[in-house]
């Protein structure tokens, strides 16, 4: 009889205390558009969680309970091991071995496990248990309502404060994960649809930086203020750019760019074309530099590395399509055939401009992503230390890695793979 009163103490303790965890690590986004289905579990849930107060206060006593009778049942049991037995002088070690004993059983069977499995499969657990939960919730519910005006009372009047009336309200983070995990249980197959891609987006627009979108220094084209108007209309005819860089001496000090529609002006040097460019960091937001650049009425601006010199540049364009995706126009240029590879072996050949986060996302590679570089070129080179010949080999971090092509400055494309189990 005791070994079963206890056994169902540790049953009701663990579903208690993975209840009210359950509750807390859900996301909030999925409790609220459960509440709202018309299935039967959707409409216990809702009631359920309509007063979450209440609710925890209800889990919290129904686990207290289940704690204290389980506290005296299995104290009962650990003393019939041991009297009469023991010593009058070892009843000091008996009562220390009762509490380490049921105590660890305790701990362990009723709150370290349940609360790591709650957590993790919050969303579906506190549904799958809401019919059991919403009946102790009926059965606690007017204790619960004295507790908690209690509670409020010493707090008011001993404390000079109340608690915090809880709301069902969800952040940014939990809309985001609500969304991906959605997206992320859809088949391959299956087409996003444009409206739910921008909205996913625009929850991540907050938190890019513009050193995760920029041109590199690498693939900037540029004239020096001292070159002629011919090099500079040269120039827009070999690239077919709308628009060109100005420097001054170096990259490293670029002071303005040109639009191919200041050439129909016929202007005598390229200062007299040129416009001034806003220079910012690399880590100023994209949302602030898309204000910045609306305000003073500029189309780019230059992203400067942590030494003052030119590491990129962004374009209104380049944030536009961070939200609304890619924007084509005339002088977009068509992916090229050997960009993207896919060898026989199960390795990859691709080109080092490719962006990590895009080929992690389409391929299912595990190629470590960082602040400190965004393509698959600046990854080599930033774990190298340096810009690696043609034909050298690395391990980094579980992938085989090989430069395919490289002139020495930059890194043309690379071949990645999984090391191959022996």
């Amino acid at each position: 009889m005791e070994t079963t009163v206890i056994i169902l103490c540790l049953l009701l303790s663990a579903f208690f205390s993975g209840m009210e965890t359950a509750y807390v690590s859900a996301n909030k986004v999925y409790l609220g558009v459960e509440k709202n289905q018309s299935d039967f579990l959707s409409q216990i849930l809702a009631r359920l969680t309509e007063n979450p107060t209440r609710f925890i206060t209800s889990m919290l006593l129904g686990n207290t309970i289940a704690l204290v009778v389980y506290a005296y049942h299995m104290g009962l049991v650990v003393l019939s091991w041991f009297y009469p037995s023991v010593q009058e002088w070892a009843m000091g070690y008996q009562l220390l071995l009762q509490v380490a004993l049921s105590g660890f059983i305790m701990l362990l069977t009723s709150e370290f496990i349940p609360k790591v499995l709650f957590q993790v499969y919050a969303n579906t657990l506190i549904k799958v248990f809401a019919v059991p939960a919403y009946l102790f919730y009926l059965v606690f519910n007017h204790i619960s309502k004295v507790i908690i005006v209690i509670a409020d009372f010493i707090l008011i009047k001993v404390f000079g404060t109340k608690a915090e009336s809880r709301k069902d309200f969800f952040g940014k983070g939990e809309l985001g994960t609500y969304i991906t995990e959605q997206l992320g249980g859809a088949e391959e197959q299956e087409e996003i649809d444009s409206e739910i891609q921008i909205f996913r987006n625009a929850l991540e627009f907050s938190d890019r930086k513009a050193r995760d979108i920029m041109t590199p220094r690498t693939e900037i084209e540029a004239v020096e203020v001292s070159d002629t108007v011919e090099e500079l209309r040269q120039l827009f005819i070999e690239t077919g750019y709308s628009k060109i860089m100005v420097y001054d001496a170096t990259v490293d000090n670029i002071i303005g760019y040109v639009h191919s529609f200041e050439l129909f002006k016929k202007p005598a040097t390229v200062r007299e074309a040129m416009i001034s460019v806003i220079h910012a960091p690399g880590t100023i937001y994209i949302k602030e530099l898309l204000d910045i650049l609306t305000r003073k009425r500029r189309s780019m601006a230059v992203i400067l590395d942590e030494y003052g010199g030119t590491a990129g540049i962004v374009t209104v364009e380049d944030i536009i399509e961070e939200l609304f995706g890619d924007i084509e126009d005339e002088h977009d240029e068509e992916p090229e055939e050997g960009d993207e590879v896919v060898l026989e072996d199960g390795a990859f050949i691709f080109s080092a401009r490719l962006d990590v986060q895009y080929v992690n996302e389409k391929y299912g590679l595990l190629v470590p992503e960082s602040d400190a570089y965004t393509t698959l070129g600046g990854f080599v080179a930033f774990h190298c230390g340096d810009i690696p010949r043609a034909g050298e080999k690395f391990t980094i971090e579980g992938l085989s890695v090989s430069v395919e092509q490289s002139n020495g400055k930059k890194i043309e494309s690379v071949k990645i793979g999984p090391l191959r189990q022996r």
